[in-house]
């Protein structure tokens, strides 16, 4: 078994390691089914069964901004995971996009190390 899989290292290492071997994974509480992000040690119901599931990756543009600065602009965005929990990233590949916007987590690797960033999703026009 993992250090992740035994407890001995603290939720933010787990997420990190995991996301270091390629993986988004959040936390969900067995006992009420409740998605858990940001990592925590006790989800916001209380309750403390917190185990790793893997993402769906796919979400909803709540809100975005875009930063603008003389080296460049780039946004930041809240995305609401499918999962039903928010978080907050950035879609690299555009300036913008409309609130509810479908988007795909992927995990881009940079000089501090991984995160998840999100692409936009081509809807089908049926």
């Amino acid at each position: 078994m993992s250090e992740i899989e035994t407890g001995k290292i603290g939720p933010q290492a787990a997420y990190e390691a995991y996301l270091a071997a390629g993986r988004f994974m959040i936390q969900r509480a067995e006992s009420t089914g409740e998605y858990v992000f940001w990592p925590r040690v006790v989800a916001p119901s209380g309750a403390t069964d917190l185990t790793w599931v893997e993402a769906t990756g796919n979400g909803t543009v709540y809100a975005i901004t875009v930063n603008r600065a003389r080296g460049g602009s780039w946004n930041v965005a809240l995305v609401d995971l499918d999962e039903g929990v928010r978080m907050m990233s950035t879609l690299p590949r555009v300036e913008t996009a409309a609130i509810g916007s479908r988007v795909k987590a992927r995990i881009e690797v940079t000089a501090d190390g991984p995160r998840v960033v999100f692409d936009l999703v081509e809807e089908d026009a049926a």
